[in-house]
């Protein structure tokens, strides 16, 4: 086998690694399990529920298109295309059949098996691109070439690329402030240590959201060989697009922008500013002052007043089918910044190491 069509880690690693938080998700909190009175395979023959909207059959479709894709990519090298679409398919229809069928026993979820049709669905969808399009993953391949050309080596620039995408995810949770993450208030049941008004919210939304512009931007560069400047825009705006999206789905359909507060308006131009000139800043400095950027906007976090706005959004976007993908995007919020401080202090010297290469 040639090295260009040889198995790559990272589409297997993928793959096993969304197939885990698939089912993670679907079976979130993973408690309270009891008997539901019901066979665990009565959902297959089932009539089709009534309550179901079309952003539910969305959700369940998309959600199984990148464990198609992974896995399809992952097999491709050692099977031919229609093998590989027939295996990945059935592997997907099988994981969605087994959460399906936990499903009945745990307390608030309800197992369908139009929710079995569309993942399996989902997973075709994503099997066929994978079949098609697996040589994005290869050694030769575009990806590995940007990976090699611009991607710190080893670990460091591994860690760092998929810090920067569990970034993104933390986006598609809307409960609180652009860019924030970290509040912890909720898992330890702490009030808010300060009364809202209108005046003290925009002041805190400022610096939390150009704290963690600064934040992200530096680790993105640290995750780089050299400044592209291209590649921070991308993270930046593509950031900006997931906020987006994650208040049509769940917030504001009809008002996409509403996340564009004035708090959050002036924190992306300070933030901005503050990126400029940390970037000219020498290495050296960049770190301690990303950590500082992180703790700082995670102790805001804590600090701000809850807003009424979004208490009556958290409790509202929490229902239905939703709820599988939201309870796994809300552990990542929380507990993002950790996760960054932690690979800031970890690959500290990478950068240098890198730059002497």
């Amino acid at each position: 086998m040639s090295e260009r069509h040889s198995p790559q880690r990272l589409p297997q690693a993928l793959a096993l690694a969304y197939a885990l938080l698939t089912a993670y998700a679907c079976l979130h909190p993973l408690s309270g399990w009891r008997s539901s009175g019901v066979g665990p395979f009565d959902f297959l023959t089932a009539l089709v529920p009534p309550y179901y909207t079309k952003r539910d059959l969305l959700f369940n479709v998309l959600g199984f298109v990148p464990l198609g894709f992974t896995a399809a990519a992952a097999l491709r090298p050692s099977l031919k295309a229609g093998w590989t679409v027939v295996v990945v398919s059935l592997l997907c229809a099988l994981l969605s059949l087994s959460v399906e069928t936990m499903q009945n026993y745990l307390p608030g979820r309800i197992s369908s098996n139009l929710d079995l049709a569309m993942n399996s669905l989902g997973g075709f969808i994503g099997a066929l691109a994978g079949a098609r399009w697996h040589t994005v993953f290869d050694r030769r391949g575009a990806l590995h070439r940007w990976r090699i050309r611009r991607v710190l080596p080893g670990h460091a620039g591994e860690l760092g690329l998929l810090l920067l995408g569990l970034w993104w995810l933390t986006q598609l949770w809307p409960d609180g402030m652009l860019f924030s993450s970290g509040d912890l208030r909720a898992l330890f049941e702490l009030p808010g240590p300060m009364s809202f008004s209108a005046r003290r919210y925009i002041a805190l939304e400022t610096a939390v959201v150009a704290s963690n512009l600064l934040a992200v931007g530096l680790i993105a560069r640290r995750c780089q060989r050299s400044l592209g400047i291209a590649s921070l825009l991308f993270l930046l705006l593509t950031g900006l697009l997931v906020v987006t999206l994650a208040t049509t789905l769940f917030v504001a359909p009809e008002d996409p922008l509403r996340w564009a507060s004035p708090g959050a308006q002036q924190g992306l131009l300070l933030g901005a500013v503050l990126l400029v000139v940390a970037l000219r800043l020498p290495s050296w400095l960049q770190l301690p002052l990303a950590c500082m950027a992180l703790l700082s906007a995670t102790a805001l976090v804590n600090m701000a007043p809850q807003n009424p706005f979004v208490l009556h959004i958290s409790q509202a976007m929490l229902s239905g089918h939703s709820l599988n993908f939201l309870g796994l995007t809300e552990w990542v919020a929380r507990l993002w910044p950790f996760l960054a401080l932690a690979w800031l202090t970890v690959f500290a010297t990478a950068p240098t190491r890198a730059d002497k290469a």
